[in-house]
């Protein structure tokens, strides 16, 4: 466990919220984002999973991580978002990334396109390999965590990681035919 986790148990809720909104507060908005395709219910999502947090601070048992924690509730919070608002369009993200190198411009038109290209796949993928394939490449959870924070075995884990990069592989090279 780190060292948050200790917080989690201190006497003073504020001092233990400050601490995990600083560390964690941009994993929960941009896994809340990835999985409503909405900027607005991100930021709505992610105010509600700190403010459960607080109001539930007592209740952390310590059995996963704070960001685990955290996490889990910010897809449940998804989850209710999508169904209440019955979101079935896919809504193609801006930049990304953010580049700290100076390139030039060609290079960086091309780095664009790439990532465009590849987060538009992503965002193409069933949820199901969405979710396990953000959570193991770009929050580099481990399978166990993520196997808790979905409720789901190990195992599925593992298979949904390899049919989701599987299907990113074809989507990249231009050989994905609308499987589902």
């Amino acid at each position: 466990m780190d060292g948050l986790a200790d917080l989690m148990i201190a006497d003073d809720p504020y001092d233990a919220l400050c601490d995990l909104m600083r560390s964690y507060s941009q994993d929960v908005w941009n896994f809340a984002f990835f999985l409503t395709r909405n900027r607005e219910a991100a930021d709505d999502i992610s105010q509600e999973v700190f403010l459960k947090a607080y109001e539930h601070w007592r209740g952390f048992e310590r059995r996963s991580s704070p960001k685990t924690w955290l996490l889990a509730m910010a897809r449940n919070l998804s989850r209710n978002w999508l169904k209440s608002h019955s979101v079935r369009k896919v809504v193609l993200m801006e930049q990304i990334f953010h580049r700290s190198m100076v390139s030039s411009a060609e290079t960086e038109y091309l780095d664009q396109l790439q990532t465009q290209s590849i987060w538009h796949h992503v965002l193409q993928l069933p949820a199901k390999y969405r979710e396990v394939l953000l959570l193991d490449a770009h929050y580099e959870m481990a399978y166990s965590d993520i196997a808790e924070l979905l409720g789901i075995a190990q195992g599925t884990v593992k298979s949904r990681i390899h049919r989701a990069r599987k299907r990113m592989e074809k989507a990249m090279k231009g050989d994905l035919h609308d499987e589902q």
